[in-house]
């Protein structure tokens, strides 16, 4: 059966993802780059000063009161979520979803974002400091990371995976699979329905 669009409402459930008509969405609002880290905090691999690095995207502070309890994992597979998206507002609805994430007490390193076109602003940013110190901030899974679809087997499994279908015509069909068997709990995608369905196939 395809996947049926949903409104950007993240659901962990195990009994399966809830499927709802889809909702008109607004006009994506760009997403800046965050601001510059200090010099004084220095990536592994790159002691003293140097080029000021932006901070990840997901970085923010505890939210108060008691911590969120653990979530079951669905050990049979992961829920999918399919979020109708143009290609150039992929990215967009991917940011818009780690946000609902991470306000609902999803660990900033439970979470996988891959993008299939362009790279998120901040894995390009990381990678100009060298793909040593790019890939300890992964291994280290103190926060979310970035990454292209085209690296998803350099990548390990976290609860959460994010795709951004916003771009790689002809990398969906390889990926998406791929971006699957990393997700333990939940699997969001972002981009045309047709498009995913097409590259899901019929068994999704």
């Amino acid at each position: 059966m395809p996947l049926i669009p949903e409104e950007p409402q993240i659901h962990e459930s195990a009994q399966g993802p809830r499927v709802t008509p889809a909702a008109g969405r607004p006009t994506p609002t760009p997403r800046p780059v965050p601001g510059p880290r200090s010099a004084a905090s220095p990536r592994p691999g790159h002691p003293g000063p140097g080029p000021a690095r932006p901070a990840s995207p997901a970085q923010r502070p505890p939210a108060a009161g008691k911590p969120p309890s653990p979530r079951k994992e669905n050990r049979s597979g992961p829920q999918i979520q399919l979020i109708p998206a143009p290609a150039d507002g992929a990215l967009d609805a991917a940011g818009e979803a780690v946000d609902l994430l991470l306000d609902s007490g999803r660990a900033p390193g439970d979470i996988l974002v891959l993008t299939m076109g362009e790279l998120h602003p901040w894995a390009a940013h990381e990678l100009s400091f060298g793909e040593s110190a790019y890939w300890a901030q992964h291994d280290a899974r103190d926060d979310v990371f970035y990454a292209a679809a085209a690296s998803v087997e350099r990548a390990s499994a976290r609860p959460v995976v994010v795709v951004a279908v916003n771009g790689g015509d002809d990398s969906a069909a390889r990926a998406l699979p791929k971006a699957m068997a990393k997700a333990s709990a939940l699997l969001i995608v972002c981009g045309d329905p047709k498009r995913i369905n097409s590259a899901f196939g019929a068994g999704v």
